[in-house]
């Protein structure tokens, strides 16, 4: 069984309880487990009562980030790790395995060109030193592949496999996404074979970033892919219901994703549960 995840994205745009906790009867109906926490700003965090929320629902809690646009983890890693720290100290403190999202990079912000031997080579040392960061609070790092027009740095499932075997760090996982995996990858079963060694957390994700099933996305292929690997962790729906206005420029995000907002969870979540069941998974 795989653990059923929502990202707060489709509820509220910032880790608001007071928005959440209303709506938890009803997803943990649909079998929801864990939740998402954009860890925009990791200082608004309220970890005492975050983690006391997630002990009397019984879900597992995940946050995950992107780096500020204005951080250069190459020239200036330090700057780099000084923003991580607090993030940690907010994964540890709600009880989370690790941090997930783009710690390598800010999304949506690329150079328009391949990226150079001195960006991979920094990129790596940094990971090598946030990686040791994480484990002294007992977490793991994970690194999220995202499409070309977000980053130019690590697209695909493979280029995240050969950064973590570079590192060598065991504590690093990939973080897949099926809207990224829709724009960059051969197939659903290339990415998801190669990254499968160190998968750690997958996003379901419409390819218009709305409805799981009102896309073009090839749901059947994804979930059977999932399945042929083995892969045994959380699944967690992100949809770009609510996004705020730090992170939206660099998604792209300018327009509703779906009429009616509610049908993200009414319709999707329930879709991708008969999806997954199709290919011989069980999400909850």
């Amino acid at each position: 069984m795989n653990i059923f995840g929502l990202h707060t994205f489709a509820i509220a745009p910032v880790w608001d309880l007071a928005r959440i906790e209303p709506q938890m009867d009803r997803l943990k109906e649909l079998g929801i487990g864990l939740l998402e926490i954009p860890l925009l700003r990791p200082r608004e965090i309220d970890t005492r009562r975050t983690r006391a929320f997630a002990g009397h629902y019984g879900v597992e809690l995940i946050p995950s980030l992107g780096l500020p646009r204005a951080l250069d983890i190459v020239a200036h890693p330090q700057d780099g790790l000084d923003f991580l720290e607090p993030a940690f100290r907010v994964c540890e403190e709600v009880g989370s395995f690790g941090l997930a999202g783009v710690t390598y990079g800010s999304i949506g912000k690329t150079t328009g060109r391949a990226a150079t031997t001195r960006e991979i080579d920094g990129m790596c040392r940094f990971l090598e030193r946030a990686a040791k960061a994480a484990r002294s609070h007992g977490l793991k790092l994970g690194i999220e592949p995202c499409n070309r027009y977000e980053t130019h740095l690590i697209n695909r499932g493979i280029d995240a496999a050969r950064i973590i075997e570079r590192i060598g760090a065991d504590n690093i996982f990939i973080h897949l996404d099926t809207y990224h995996m829709h724009i960059e990858e051969e197939s659903f079963a290339a990415g998801f074979e190669a990254a499968a060694p160190h998968l750690g957390y997958v996003h379901v994700s419409e390819a218009n970033r709305g409805v799981p099933g009102r896309g073009m996305l090839n749901w059947q292929a994804c979930m059977k892919a999932i399945a042929d690997i083995g892969y045994e962790g959380p699944i967690t729906l992100e949809s770009m219901n609510h996004v705020d206005q730090d992170i939206a420029g660099g998604l792209a995000t300018w327009r509703p994703v779906a009429e009616d907002p509610r049908d993200v969870i009414e319709v999707g979540l329930p879709f991708l549960r008969e999806a997954a069941r199709a290919a011989g998974l069980q999400l909850g």
